[in-house]
C-alpha cells in the first residue's frame, strides 16, 4: 500500500512522533495507518509522545567529567519521587556522557540524538523527560571543578586559572551556590543593567518618607550601587565560610588565582510547577465536573 507525505503528517499528528520515525513506520507497515500506529506504540514511541503535554518541572542538576571536559546539565521529570530514584539518575548520566562525547552539539541536536534512549526511559518510568540545558567547560591551561548541592537542586561549574588549587575552586563553587553570584567582576555587568538598577534605587530614595534633596540622593546612590555590586559580583561578595573577608581576598591569599567564568543552575527555576488536584481528577472521571 503506497503512502504520501500527507499520510506521514497525519501519523505525526495522531502520535506526536517525529517525521522520520513516522515515515519509517509507514514503510514498515506498507502504508497501513493503524498498523503504523501500533508499530510506533510497540516501539514505545507513541506512548512516550502522549506524555509531551505534561509538565516536567522536577528533576536534577548533574555534573560529569571526561578527559578534561566538564558538563553541567539539568534534566527534568514530572515528580520528585522519580527525580530521586536510581533509574532517572542512570538516564541523566547517559545523556551527560553523550554530551561530553559530542561537546559541540547544540541542545536541539543532543535531544534528537538521544531520543531513542529518552523513549526507553519514558517507558520505564512512566513520566515525561526533558533535557532542559547544559554547559560544557574544557580545561585549556585552566582548572575546572563542579559542586552539586542538595542532591541536584543547585549545580555550579567553575573555571579558574591554572595556578588555582582544586580546594579553592570548590570553595568558590560553594560560594556561588549559596550566594547566587551573577558575574565574576563588576566590569562584566552590562551597562543597561546598571542603569536600570540606578533608576530603581533612585525611585526608592525619592519615595521614602521625607525624601532628601536630589543632590544628596545622588551621593547616596554611590553607596547603594556599590552594595548592588557586592550582591551580584562574585569577587566582591563576603566569603560564606569566613565573613571577615571577601572572595577577592580569599583568592589573593591562596596563590592570587583568578576565576575565569562560572555557570550556576537552580533546578526548575522559571518552570511552571504541576499542581495536583486529586479531588478534581476523581470528580472528572466520575462525570461530576
Amino acid at each position: 500500500m503506497a503512502f504520501t507525505s500527507k499520510d506521514v503528517m497525519e501519523l505525526r499528528q495522531r502520535t506526536g512522533v517525529g517525521m522520520m520515525d513516522c515515515k519509517k513506520a509507514l514503510v514498515a507497515t506498507d502504508g497501513d495507518m493503524e498498523a503504523a500506529i501500533d508499530f510506533l506504540r510497540e516501539k514505545g514511541m507513541a506512548t512516550a509522545a502522549k506524555k509531551e503535554g505534561r509538565i516536567a518541572a522536577e528533576g536534577i542538576v548533574y555534573a560529569a567529567e571526561k578527559a578534561g571536559k566538564h558538563v553541567l546539565i539539568e534534566v527534568n521529570c514530572e515528580s520528585d519521587f522519580v527525580a530521586g530514584g536510581p533509574v532517572f539518575k542512570e538516564y541523566v548520566a547517559k545523556v551527560a556522557d553523550y554530551v561530553l562525547d559530542n561537546s559541540d552539539a547544540s541542545l536541539e541536536e543532543v535531544i534528537a540524538a538521544v531520543q531513542p534512549i529518552t523513549n526507553e526511559y519514558v517507558m520505564r518510568m512512566g513520566e515525561k523527560l526533558s533535557i532542559r540545558r547544559f554547559t560544557v567547560y574544557e580545561e585549556n591551561n585552566s582548572k575546572v571543578d563542579a559542586y552539586i548541592h542538595l542532591g541536584g537542586k543547585i549545580g555550579v561549574l567553575v573555571e579558574a586559572t591554572s595556578n588555582a588549587q582544586l580546594e579553592v575552586i570548590h570553595d568558590v563553587a560553594l560560594q556561588i551556590a549559596a550566594a547566587n553570584a551573577q558575574y565574576v567582576t563588576r566590569e562584566q555587568v552590562p551597562a543597561e543593567e546598571i542603569e536600570h538598577e540606578k533608576e530603581i534605587l533612585k525611585a526608592q530614595a525619592l519615595n521614602e518618607p521625607n525624601p532628601k534633596p536630589e543632590a544628596i540622593i545622588e551621593k547616596m546612590m554611590v553607596g547603594r550601587v556599590n552594595k548592588f555590586f557586592k550582591d551580584i559580583c562574585l569577587v566582591e561578595q563576603v566569603f560564606v565560610k569566613n565573613p571577615d573577608i571577601t572572595i577577592a581576598q580569599y583568592l589573593k591569599a591562596n596563590g592570587d588565582c583568578g576565576i575565569i567564568r562560572f555557570t550556576r543552575y537552580a533546578m526548575g527555576e522559571g518552570l511552571q510547577k504541576r499542581q495536583d488536584d486529586f479531588v478534581g481528577e476523581v470528580m472528572a472521571q466520575a462525570g461530576l465536573k
